[in-house]
Order: structure tokens, then C-alpha cells, then sequence
């Protein structure tokens, strides 16, 4: 897709896209995004907090002043909208993590949120997950009043997005169809990163585990019917965490990712054995200054990389690179997956191009690989601009799924 705004910065453009898909499930509206983006100096990452800020704060005071009116319909738009543009402007601050900005921007954000939870019918429920001698923050939203017992898709967000955000990404969409939702930040994600200093694991599977035993205390739950699903970076934890839980009776990437060290050495000029051993070395200046030069050269690389410093604890890029090599479906894991699965394909996937179809070629359970192409409009990394098609397709694929176990 032609960028419409940013058209020599891919990843301030991409922001934007996934922003502007939001509006599927009342996360942005047009006018508010692009007024926003004509405010911001391009690849000024000041700039584009400050802009989305003001247009989160002032919309917030919209959903405040309705919700004091008696207006609770005008107020849960207002404060979703918020939600997400206060998402949107600490997105990029990162780089040091002792930005103030950055915590308030994203209490922000999750208060904007809870008002707007509070506000549906029925109203979606904060809950707080046992885990490893604390909780995992995350929200159950249940299909309706009554307290059938029904299927209920599990799921998270990736490398860089919220719980909050997993509204727009697949709960609402699932609760229109019938299904009960439970979605949750785990280590490294926003709210445990924020406020409890997690950081990423590999393991992803003892994350997953105790969120499913939460989820079968639930009289809502169909323990038989529980899918999973994982969005961008998650698309590579959630398969890694059904290989080894088989609770879980359908699995979906979105979108599919086999080996996050194809992604953290393909930039290096060096074979992969040879890239990840200098990776994993005690010392390697000529390789620091291989990194610093390019994450000069190239923003985007710029932003994952402190981005990943950041989630998955580490002082120097070189660091992080070694830590992304952990995390893969290689050495027979994927292999172990044992429930339906459904991997999705973006064609023009600026983050994980190619990494689906690995992931698809590896499993060995029953499998459908859906690839969405530019002539939908669908191309971008999770489907970003389609969400209305995206989950679509991908719970429709699950009622098919699901209807054979009834």
C-alpha cells in the first residue's frame, strides 16, 4: 500500500496504517488521525509524542464530558479512541527508559481503556492472572449476559503493543461472534514491563500455562474450546507455547513466525553461524560499530532495536541481538503442535516477510495457511488497514474449526 503520509519513513507510516486500521473496531476516526499526522515533523519522535498526546488528552476530556452528561455510548467511543492515541504517543520513547513520558502516556492509555470497559454490555472485566508471585494484568470479555459456557480465544499482543490494543486486534471482533475472550500482557509486554520490570522469555509456554489455569477457574470457559492467539511477535510465543500445552485446541498466528534470528542477523555481514557467535560474544567492538552505524542509517532498525533493549532487559544492541536468537520454532518444536493451526501471511510484511510460510512448511498438525495480498488492501504486518477482512477470515476459520468439536 502507498504510504499516505510519511513517505520516506516506513515505520512512522506503518504507526500510522495500524492506527488508521483501529478505526475497524473504534480505536481511531479518520479526521482525529489525519489532522494528527499533518502536526508531525516526520521521523521526530518529540514530535509525534507531543501530537498524538494532545489529540489523546483532548479527546479523553470529550469522553469525559459526556460520561458527566449521561451520555455512556459517546463516552466508551471517546475513551477507546483515547486509549489507543495514548498508545500511539509513548511509542516510540523507548530509547531511555527512564522517560517520564513514557509511564504517563501509557497510565494513560490503560485508564482511557477502563473507562471504556466499564461502559459495554456487558462490561469488560479487568483481572489480574497468577503468576510467578505476581499477576499478569489483562481483561475477559464475555459474549453476552448470560453464563452460557463458551469458547473462548486466549490471546496477546507482540513485541511492542498492548493487552489494551488486542481490543482492536481480535477480542472484539470474536466477541461479536459469539466467543468469550480473555487477553493478557505477559513478561516483557507493556503492563508487566512498565510496572513490574518484566522482560521477555522464550519459554513463552510457562507464561501461557498459568494464564490457562485462570482461565478454567472461569465458569464462563469451555475448556475444551480454548484457541490461542498471538499477533506479530506473538505469532512466534503462541506457537511455542501450544507446542507444549495441549490445552490448547486451536492455534493462530498472526501473523506466523518461525526464527526471530533469521530477523536479528540478516542485517549482519557475516553466515549465520558466524553472526550468531559474534553476537554471543563477551566483546566485539567491530561488530558494536556495525550496529551503531546502521541503526544510524536506518530508523526502523533504530526503533526495534531500542525497542528490544528495552523489553527484553538488555544494556547494548548487540545484547538484544543475542537475545532474539533464543527465540525460534526450530529443533522439532513446531513439529510438537498437535491442534489445528491457522498461520496468516501478510504479502508485503515489513518486519517478518517470509517467516510464515517457515512456520507453515514446519508444522505437522492439520494446517491452513491464509495470505493476504495488496489487492485487498491486506498486505501489511498483521493485516494492519483490514482488520474487518483479517478477522473475518481468521474467525471464520475458527467457527469451522470449533464446530467439529462441539
Amino acid at each position: 500500500m502507498r504510504p499516505l503520509f510519511f513517505p520516506d519513513n516506513p515505520q512512522f507510516w506503518y504507526e500510522t496504517l495500524r492506527t488508521f486500521g483501529h478505526i475497524a473496531y473504534g480505536g481511531a476516526d479518520f479526521g482525529e488521525v489525519v489532522t494528527t499526522c499533518q502536526r508531525i515533523t516526520a521521523g521526530d519522535y518529540d514530535s509525534w509524542h507531543d501530537e498524538w498526546l494532545s489529540t489523546a488528552d483532548r479527546v479523553a476530556a470529550e469522553g469525559r464530558g459526556a460520561l458527566t452528561a449521561g451520555h455512556r455510548v459517546s463516552a466508551r467511543d471517546a475513551f477507546l479512541r483515547a486509549s489507543n492515541y495514548y498508545r500511539c504517543a509513548e511509542f516510540f520513547l523507548h530509547g531511555n527508559a527512564a522517560d517520564p513520558r513514557i509511564r504517563h502516556a501509557y497510565d494513560a492509555s490503560v485508564d482511557s481503556f477502563r473507562q471504556a470497559a466499564a461502559l459495554f454490555t456487558p462490561a469488560v472485566e479487568p483481572v489480574e492472572i497468577p503468576y510467578e508471585g505476581t499477576v499478569l494484568p489483562g481483561y475477559l470479555y464475555r459474549a453476552d449476559g448470560s453464563a452460557a459456557v463458551r469458547p473462548t480465544v486466549v490471546m496477546h499482543n507482540g513485541f511492542d503493543g498492548t493487552v489494551e490494543e488486542m481490543h482492536f486486534f481480535g477480542a472484539a471482533a470474536a466477541v461479536e461472534r459469539g466467543y468469550n475472550v480473555l487477553a493478557f500482557d505477559g513478561p516483557g509486554q507493556p503492563g508487566t514491563r512498565h510496572h513490574q520490570g518484566l522482560m521477555f522469555r522464550p519459554d513463552w509456554e510457562n507464561v501461557v500455562g498459568p494464564v490457562l489455569d485462570y482461565a478454567l477457574t472461569r465458569p464462563e470457559v469451555d475448556g475444551a474450546r480454548i484457541a490461542l492467539l498471538g499477533c506479530s511477535m506473538g505469532g512466534q510465543l503462541a506457537p511455542r507455547a501450544a507446542a507444549f500445552d495441549q490445552r490448547v485446541a486451536a492455534l493462530i498466528a498472526l501473523d506466523g513466525v518461525y526464527d526471530l534470528g533469521d530477523i536479528s542477523t540478516a542485517p549482519l555481514p557475516f553466515a549465520r553461524a558466524e553472526a550468531e557467535r559474534r553476537l554471543r560474544a563477551e566483546h566485539d567492538p567491530e561488530l558494536d560499530a556495525i550496529m551503531t552505524s546502521a541503526m544510524a542509517a536506518t530508523p526502523m532498525l533504530r526503533w526495534a532495536i531500542e525497542h528490544g533493549m528495552y523489553a527484553m532487559g538488555t544494556d547494548t544492541p548487540r545484547a538484544f541481538g543475542a537475545a532474539y536468537l533464543d527465540y525460534h520454532l526450530r529443533d522439532g518444536i513446531a513439529e510438537k503442535i498437535a491442534c489445528p493451526t491457522l498461520v496468516c501471511a501478510g504479502a508485503d510484511d515489513g518486519f517478518f516477510k517470509g517467516q510464515p510460510e517457515l512456520l507453515y512448511e514446519h508444522l505437522t498438525c492439520p494446517k491452513t495457511l491464509l495470505e493476504f495480498t495488496a489487492d485487498q488492501g491486506a498486505d501489511a504486518h498483521c493485516q494492519s488497514g483490514a482488520q474487518r477482512l483479517a478477522f473475518a477470515r481468521v474467525y471464520d476459520w475458527l467457527d469451522d474449526v470449533f464446530s467439529t468439536t462441539a
